[in-house]
């Protein structure tokens, strides 16, 4: 047991790597290239894994769901955060973006009580206005420097957070396979009534760098699902963050952006808020199993 759980810790690094890099990959291609089109590539790629995945896992009775309009919404809040995502990255420095997506899993908390009936803390509580706190850092609110386009990524950590939660209840009535399945599919098809408006012909090297986007986009869902069933969730959520960390270094090697100190202070802040946050939880737990 021990050794799934460093295993699937692992899986989950590597997942998060992949997911800094996908970002990374789409930065570069928005020069060229509409969000959309991005997008609607990547999920060509992952309808086509998400696909073979579940049939070779549970066969046509995969494709079967049983919350298939809480499938659609979760699809299509994915597909529409990680638009406002990738358009974000279009815009400014992944590092500093990332920065302010790290919210996401304080957010799932504060959701947690009113959309799941979960008892949150006082503690963790206090963790997620410590949070709050060090996106107030980051954006600076009614300073000189405030830039409007940074709340871009704090609405992707609050659709984000939605969709997350929204995985949490769907998981309890289909497999994670059947979820990817329909993750894939109804991002393809929402994107499909959009996708050819906006369609520019590819070179071959932009080609790569298009399917490599879809390939590791793909592949980074896959790992953090593989993560999950080799660790409990409470175990890889520090590790969450090691994208931060990657994304930041991506930022400076490719696109020679580098957080300042008060983005880099807010994010520390963010990072120490879940962290207490996930802390407390997992202390939470293991006093309700030893009562």
């Amino acid at each position: 047991m021990q050794s799934n759980t460093v295993i699937g810790i692992l899986i989950m690094i590597l997942g998060m790597i992949i997911l800094a890099s996908t970002d990374a990959i789409s930065k570069y291609l928005t020069v060229t290239f509409a969000v959309i089109q991005i997008l609607w590539i990547r999920y060509m790629v992952f309808a086509v894994i998400g696909t073979l995945v579940v049939l070779k896992k549970h066969g046509l009775s995969g494709l079967r769901t049983k919350r298939p309009f809480a499938q659609i919404l979760r699809g299509l809040l994915l597909t529409g955060t990680n638009c406002m995502a990738v358009f974000a990255l279009s815009l400014m420095p992944i590092a500093d973006a990332h920065a302010i997506l790290a919210m996401a899993p304080l957010l799932v908390t504060a959701a947690s009580a009113p959309l799941l009936g979960e008892i949150i803390s006082l503690k963790r509580w206090m963790a997620v206005l410590f949070g709050f706190l060090g996106v107030i850092i980051i954006l600076r609110p009614g300073i000189g420097v405030f830039d409007p386009i940074a709340l871009i990524p704090l609405g992707v950590a609050v659709m984000f957070s939605a969709y997350t939660v929204l995985t949490k209840v769907i998981s309890k009535d289909d497999t994670n396979e059947t979820t990817l399945f329909y993750t894939g599919i109804v991002g393809l098809v929402s994107l499909s009534l959009i996708g050819p408006f906006f369609w520019i012909n590819p070179s071959m090297v932009n080609w790569f760098w298009l399917l490599l986007a879809a390939l590791f986009g793909s592949l980074a869902h896959v790992f953090i699902i593989t993560a999950l069933h080799l660790a409990p969730a409470s175990a890889l959520q520090p590790f969450n963050y090691t994208m931060l960390i990657w994304a930041t270094f991506l930022g400076y090697l490719v696109f020679g952006d580098f957080p300042d100190e008060w983005t880099v202070t807010g994010a520390a802040a963010i990072v120490i808020s879940g962290l207490l946050a996930w802390h407390w939880e997992r202390k939470g737990i293991e006093e309700l199993r030893n009562q």
